[in-house]
């Protein structure tokens, strides 16, 4: 039975393709939470909806500005807030706003503070009321969705299940002219990336955002359901093990830190490596400069970097210990050879193996 859960609803579903809050679906999926708890599960919600709220409440219809969503989501946040406070205490439950930016994820003492603060909140019994920082967050550290804000909140609160509540019954893929539902999905195949389509009136994500938050949860461990938010009791559904929607099965597990190694921070760059040296990381070496054959990008010493093989296959992530610069005239050579090259004393290893991760491979859309 899963314990930790991140439950995502998107604006779509809170407004039930309409306008306004549906406030009658808040209250029942509020409900369906509380019952959830009240049988031993922790329960972080992931919502949409502020800017939707604030436009609202200002009279606005789309499209908007960068500005206008931003102050408009100042808005609608606290009243988003109002609501879903006003809702939980009717089941005598407590809620917690945290907002978050792809920068409090990225930075690795921050993505700690979350932790601990929403771990806190938990053994508390306080519902985590999460969405992302709309009123300050511009394009350039933007999740983009919260399909992706609720998987790498899973990422932070250690889930055992992540739950898409969408206006959607699953996930379907395209045989022809006709439209499957799939009940499972197992590997992120090209047919599956092929299937995916584009985001509704309202909403920011669809299909490619959900494939994106599934690709997350799926190799770390941690199970991703896809189903219709408004399918009756869908959230006690999908926990007592019915078959709902769709499930993205996980396909392996990672340690903790490197879970956020392979998808919380942003790539910055690309060291390209020979095949001997692919074949050592693969088998948990560190990467030394004799293995590269280039650097591609402007990235510093610290940033996260895909490794690729000279096929251009990518195959893992890492904190390089020098910057592309740097890389591209040690590539090639010995270690003992980066102080006269460099002028410094550096690391022997350009990515340590602590702080590399092994990808599975997949195919991308």
């Amino acid at each position: 039975m899963a314990q930790t859960v991140v439950v995502k609803v998107g604006t779509s579903t809170l407004t039930g393709n309409g306008e306004t809050l549906d406030t009658a679906f808040m209250a029942e999926l509020v409900r369906q939470i509380c019952t959830a708890m009240d049988a031993g599960h922790r329960i972080v919600l992931v919502t949409s909806g502020a800017i939707r709220s604030g436009m609202a409440a200002l009279h606005l219809s789309p499209p908007l500005s960068l500005a206008e969503k931003q102050a408009a989501a100042a808005v609608g946040q606290s009243l988003l807030m109002h609501t879903y406070r006003a809702l939980f205490a009717r089941h005598g439950r407590q809620v917690g706003q945290v907002l978050l930016t792809r920068a409090d994820i990225e930075d690795r003492e921050r993505f700690l503070n979350a932790k601990r603060t929403f771990l806190q909140l938990l053994r508390w019994g306080v519902v985590p009321v999460v969405n992302e920082n709309d009123t300050v967050a511009a394009d350039e550290i933007r999740f983009g969705d919260n399909d992706l804000l609720a998987a790498l909140t899973a990422l932070v609160v250690d889930a055992d299940l992540v739950l898409l509540l969408s206006d959607v019954d699953g996930f379907f893929v395209r045989e022809g002219n006709q439209q499957r539902l799939l009940a499972e999905v197992r590997v992120l195949d090209e047919k599956v990336w092929r299937s995916a389509g584009r985001a509704g009136r309202w909403g920011t994500g669809g299909m490619v955002s959900k494939l994106q938050a599934a690709e997350v949860t799926m190799y770390c461990g941690i199970a991703l359901v896809l189903a219709n938010g408004r399918a009756p009791d869908v959230v006690l559904r999908v926990l007592r093990g019915e078959k709902v929607g769709t499930r993205f099965v996980p396909v392996r597990s990672l340690p903790a830190r490197k879970r956020w190694l392979a998808f919380a921070p942003r790539v910055r760059g690309t060291i390209v490596v020979n095949e001997g040296a692919k074949q050592r990381l693969l088998h948990g070496s560190s990467l030394l400069p004799a293995g590269i054959v280039t650097a591609d990008g402007d990235f510093g010493a610290g940033d996260l970097v895909a490794l690729k093989d000279e096929r251009g296959n990518l195959f893992a992530k890492g904190l390089t210990n020098y910057s592309a610069d740097q890389i591209r005239r040690i590539a090639g050579v010995p270690s003992h050879q980066i102080p006269r090259l460099l002028g410094v004393n550096g690391k022997d290893e350009v990515i340590h193996r602590d702080n590399l991760v092994v990808l599975v491979p997949q195919t991308a859309p």
